[in-house]
């Protein structure tokens, strides 16, 4: 995991995701789903690359069930992109790059 990615709980979510004062990628995972694996080295690198513009988080649904649960994640990897505390894009599944850059231009 890139330095520049903040692991978050259920307790430091709000904090963290909610009230930031910049746009925040929430990485819902488990450490068991597969294509985590691929999709997790994307993130890394997007997380180099935008996080002057992005806070990049992670949350373990298997830790931390009430925050995916509160946003009605049925399925990870999903990536949710909030700005100003509301949700403006989510992404489910193994998708490009390009995509997900998509979505960080989006909110910034």
């Amino acid at each position: 995991m890139a330095e520049n990615i903040v692991k978050i709980d259920d307790d430091s979510f709000d904090v963290e995701v909610l009230q930031s004062d910049k746009p925040v990628m929430v990485d819902f995972w488990a450490p068991w789903c597969g294509p985590r694996k691929a999709i997790g080295p994307v993130v890394d690198e997007l997380a180099t690359t935008y996080s002057d513009k992005i806070k990049f988080t992670k949350c373990n649904v298997d830790d931390n069930p009430v925050s995916p649960g509160k946003f009605n994640v049925r399925a990870i990897p999903t990536l949710i992109f909030f700005k100003d505390g509301k949700v403006v894009e989510q992404i489910t599944g193994m998708v490009a790059k390009q995509k997900l850059e998509e979505a960080i231009n989006k909110v910034t």
